[in-house]
């Protein structure tokens, strides 16, 4: 049985970067997208999953990440970093030509088992974060909304903006994951929830962490 939890996570590798559907590796393995917003923190948190310092690049300028980016985990499983959204410095047709590739990746990639979507603790939910589990919710594609930087808050200010994030989802509790990039609070979590995901590639999108095959 695939699980993250008996692969070396540190191992994993980069393979390529695709600017095209014709550009995707061989659809041989189950695949996790991440997604979020520009600057919110997707490249930290897939280093502090990987327990890598900068696997994934960390850039200072939002938006830089014009690609899908794969990297392979012992040959068994592909993260994708996909670009970041909402940031309002990237021209316009560079948004819609990320936004047609991203589109047609997420809609037809049959080995794709879950999109990471990345939400900022500290802040009301996005328009565009909203959409886009929408988005995700109608095309029947899997999803974990993960809660990033929870080391910036007070436990007290972590639960209560959790709670503003999930009534905004529509969600409960169990169906998504509290995680800091900075002390990696949260990684073993978001590890259980994405073997979830791997166990049961027909999981229902809207059930989220605790039971992807259950609806909510």
């Amino acid at each position: 049985m695939l699980s993250l939890t008996s692969l070396d996570l540190s191992g994993a590798r980069f393979v390529k970067s695709v600017v095209a559907l014709s550009q995707l590796p061989p659809d041989d393995r189950p695949e996790i997208a991440f997604a979020g917003r520009s600057n919110v923190g997707k490249s930290s948190l897939m280093n502090r999953l990987l327990n890598r310092r900068s696997l994934v690049k960390v850039s200072a300028r939002p938006g830089k990440t014009q690609s899908l980016n794969f990297f392979a985990v012992e040959e068994a499983v592909y993260l994708v970093d996909l670009p970041g959204y909402g940031y309002a410095k990237v021209p316009h047709p560079l948004q819609q030509a990320w936004q047609s590739v991203i589109t047609g990746y997420l809609e037809s990639r049959a080995t794709l088992r879950c999109v990471v979507t990345i939400l900022d603790l500290r802040h009301p939910l996005k328009g565009q974060d909203r959409e886009l589990v929408g988005w995700l919710r109608a095309k029947g594609v899997s999803y974990l909304p993960v809660y990033t930087k929870m080391d910036k808050l007070s436990r007290n200010q972590q639960q209560k903006q959790a709670a503003l994030l999930d009534a905004g989802l529509n969600i409960g509790p169990a169906e998504r994951v509290l995680f800091s990039a900075k002390t990696g609070e949260g990684r073993e979590a978001l590890i259980t929830a994405l073997d979830r995901f791997l166990v049961c590639p027909g999981a229902n999108p809207s059930s989220g962490a605790s039971s992807p095959d259950s609806p909510r």
